[in-house]
């Protein structure tokens, strides 16, 4: 407009000498104070797989103004997310708290970096970058913090009765209890003799009756437990409800164990009612990884039978999607239900679902409805095959997964099956 109207280009002058010095004015009163925003993230100690864990951001402004910043959080690399961030205001002096939640998909270590701040003054001509906040390292954890909900559930329900009378006499623990004054019909082979010597009458040794019974879950971390639904993997499914249900065992005053097994069995730990259990369990859970080999069900059949002599009741988190794939290791599993109470826990396909309720247009669809049918039948025959044998199973959806087999757990101990 200047080179016609040779006033704008006076005027334009004048304007752009206003900008400079706003713009020096602007940049002056950003750097004057130092370390005018602080920020402090508080983490939990660890996150829980499949959850949302809350994350907190503690903001300071120590500007005499309005602040307007931009948080950019740099968030671990297994989230995918670079353009993660906040706008803000603070007012004078003003101190402020963000929330925001993070649901991890899969265990591991997750790595958070620093927190990047852009503030700028209401004049907003010029910015000022923080780099704020420490790296820090966490590691996620299968779903513990739903452990206190199926907890309560758990025991809210202990009163159902499943129709059968309870009976459980599995014999003598080796829990002392006292020694007592030997009476008629006693345990002639739980004579005390030393007591016996001492009180010049016979004396026996009394027992507690056994009442806590070894559960042991048993992990498939091979490649057919790596399909996933809604972002979790089959096998962190199984590892999510193996620590739930595992509190619920010892609450109910039973002994939790564990392991996992592909090609060979490893993870393994002891069945046991100590207050260190879970958070042994917790940490072996923590690291299982597969090798996407065949699960090899016979080494899981040998070791089982050399190693757990007491009858357990044995929870194995697999998968069968046909009657040839269960045809190939019933044998090993009809061998492990002679000595132990077995419950196979397998999964619903749910995204078959949807084609079979699904209206066909075409013929492809007709197709894919009736072989997603046929999948479906092939689930109910795989129970029916294990039924048969006495085998007892649980066929669930893999959300439904942590409920379902804690209510099997509850009803078979109930009915005094183990």
């Amino acid at each position: 407009m200047g080179f016609f109207i040779p006033i704008f280009f006076e005027i334009s002058k004048v304007l752009l000498f206003i900008l400079v010095i706003l713009t020096l004015i602007d940049v002056f009163i950003l750097y004057k104070t130092k370390n005018a925003i602080t920020i402090q993230r508080f983490l939990p100690e660890r996150l829980s797989n499949g959850d949302n864990n809350k994350i907190s951001l503690k903001i300071k402004s120590e500007y005499p103004f309005v602040a307007n910043l931009s948080l950019i959080e740099e968030l671990p690399y297994q989230f995918q997310k670079r353009d993660f961030f906040f706008n803000q205001k603070l007012i004078k002096k003003e101190e402020k708290t963000i929330h925001y939640n993070l649901k991890p998909k899969e265990r591991g270590i997750y790595l958070f970096g620093c927190i990047n701040v852009y503030t700028s003054s209401p004049l907003q001509l010029a910015t000022k970058k923080y780099i704020l906040g420490q790296e820090k390292e966490l590691k996620c954890y299968p779903s513990f913090l739903k452990l206190r909900e199926f907890d309560f559930k758990a025991f809210q329900n202990q009163s159902v009765s499943y129709g059968t009378k309870k009976v459980r006499r599995i014999g003598h623990s080796l829990e002392f209890e006292q020694i007592k004054e030997y009476v008629a019909g006693d345990d002639i082979r739980t004579l005390n003799w030393k007591a016996t010597a001492k009180s010049n009458q016979l004396m026996v040794n009394q027992y507690v009756e056994e009442k806590s019974q070894p559960v042991y879950s048993i992990i498939d971390k091979g490649r057919a437990m790596q399909m996933h639904f809604n972002g979790l993997s089959l096998l962190d499914y199984a590892i999510n409800a193996t620590l739930a249900i595992s509190n619920v065992i010892l609450r109910k005053q039973d002994k939790a164990g564990m392991l996992s097994f592909s090609k060979n069995l490893e993870d393994w730990v002891v069945a046991e009612k100590r207050n260190s259990q879970m958070s042994l369990i917790s940490e072996a859970l923590h690291t299982i990884k597969t090798d996407f080999s065949e699960s090899d069900f016979s080494t899981l059949y040998t070791v089982i039978k050399r190693k757990i002599t007491h009858r357990s009741l044995l929870i194995v988190y697999t998968n069968f999607e046909t009657m040839d794939g269960l045809n190939r290791q019933l044998p090993y599993l009809r061998a492990l239900a002679k000595n132990h109470l077995v419950l196979v826990v397998f999964f619903k396909n749910t995204e078959l679902d949807s084609l079979i309720t699904s209206k066909a247009k075409n013929i492809q669809e007709v197709y894919d409805s009736i072989i997603a049918e046929k999948f479906m039948y092939e689930k109910k025959r795989i129970v029916n095959e294990l039924k048969k044998y006495g085998i007892q199973s649980v066929l669930t959806k893999p959300e439904d997964l942590t409920g379902d087999t804690i209510n099997k757990y509850l009803e078979l101990k109930s009915r005094g099956l183990f």
